[in-house]
């Protein structure tokens, strides 16, 4: 079973990540999991600690030779502030722990529902791991599961859709598409593909900052030649689309997934929602729309598996709401933190971690094996039965 696990606090000595379940024999490559962590740190909108951050992996254990072994895999990412917060964030004894103490709650953060949760007069001890600064774990293992992935012509794309109330068509690249896409995409400092909204949108931004606002949106992201039969409709817990959700949910200040065409399709008749089905000698079986977003009843069925994340604004705002001081029980404005103005052009590159993460555990449930061999043994067995019925092997 593929597993993953992170640790590390925002201002702390560094973040730390685990991946157990991973075959020997993959190529990793340090330096291509650092364009990774780079990827994430940009975006128009982000805040002041993208100039002090330079994330950059330190693989501890699991790899050899740039080759995995099958053993756990282990890795750091030093936060290079943590020089400044020494005396404040030491797990030993900390000389100014008074200094940051945060005791006015942001509303929207995990501030003080954590502080309730835990029992923390100090919030700062649940704003450090609630921070995201904690997916630059999630984007490094991401690149690691990309790699399996690509041994498998399996590829992960994003793209921002919209951004407060603007809203962008989108390309949703075919595999053909995918070197254009990929070039257009990330030249776009909003992860948008629509150079003329992209250019309304960070007037947007402009304004926002200008306010002491923050602004959320959404963002698509999509797995390209997924095979037909990973998840499962027999249990609930092995519904792919489920997990998908659950993984992209899981990424600070995501309040809403659909899968495919699914807000849509809730208002729309059933004729015009369901993929037809359709066979030429030339494809085999084959579709002509995917609404589905390559998953229905829980399994892929050989289509782009493809979904939708909706942000909402970042919760800490250079003119702060109103909160209570929980040492006085006063009302007063909220504490600020350095934080972004926008981050969902970051946030679709943490959601391609995470949908990496989802196929990539999906994909070894189906093609288990300790090793890449193993895997490419079973992986090609099924392909031979899916010549019989599937377009997806001429993809």
């Amino acid at each position: 079973m593929l597993r993953f696990l992170a640790s590390g606090e925002s201002h702390g000595k560094g973040l730390v990540g685990l991946i157990e379940g991973m075959p020997s024999g993959i190529e990793i490559y340090e330096d291509c999991i650092n364009m990774e962590l780079q990827r994430r740190q940009k975006g128009y909108g982000r805040g002041g600690r993208m100039n002090i951050e330079s994330d950059a992996i330190e693989i501890i254990s699991g790899v050899r030779n740039n080759l995995t072994m099958g053993s756990p895999i282990s890795f750091l990412i030093r936060n290079r502030d943590y020089e400044n917060w020494q005396e404040i964030m030491n797990s030993g004894e900390c000389s100014r722990i008074d200094d940051r103490k945060v005791v006015r709650p942001r509303p929207g953060h995990a501030d003080l529902a954590g502080a309730m949760k835990y029992r923390q007069e100090d919030m700062r001890n649940i704003l450090e791991r609630a921070s995201a600064r904690e997916t630059a774990v999630r984007v490094a293992a991401g690149a690691i599961f990309k790699a399996l992935l690509r041994i498998f012509d399996i590829y992960i794309y994003s793209e921002l859709i919209s951004l407060g109330d603007l809203f962008s068509e989108g390309w949703h690249p075919s595999r053909e598409d995918l070197p254009d896409f990929y070039a257009l995409v990330e030249k776009s400092p909003l992860r948008c593909t629509d150079r003329n909204m992209e250019k309304e949108m960070m007037v947007l931004v402009d304004k926002a900052r200008e306010g002491g606002e923050s602004l959320g949106g959404s963002f698509e992201l999509g797995a390209v030649g997924v095979p037909p039969g990973l998840g499962s409709h027999v249990s609930w817990d092995r519904k792919l689309d489920a997990q998908i959700a659950s993984l992209l949910m899981s990424i600070p200040a995501i309040k809403a997934v659909e899968i495919g065409e699914g807000i849509a399709n809730a208002r729309t008749p059933g004729s015009g929602v369901h993929d037809e089905i359709f066979y030429t000698k030339a494809q085999g079986l084959c579709r002509q729309t995917n609404r589905a977003g390559g998953i229905e009843g829980g399994i892929s069925n050989g289509e782009t598996i493809w979904a939708r994340a909706y942000m909402k604004p970042i919760p800490t705002l250079y003119k702060p709401l109103s909160s209570v001081n929980t040492n006085s029980w006063q009302e007063e404005k909220a504490d600020v933190e350095r934080s972004d103005i926008c981050a969902v052009p970051a946030a679709a590159v943490v959601g391609e971690a995470m949908l990496a993460y989802g196929i990539a555990r999906a994909f070894m449930y189906k093609f288990s094996g300790d090793s890449v061999e193993e895997i490419k043994s079973a992986y090609d067995s099924n392909q031979k039965y899916l010549k019989k019925v599937w377009q997806w092997q001429k993809i």
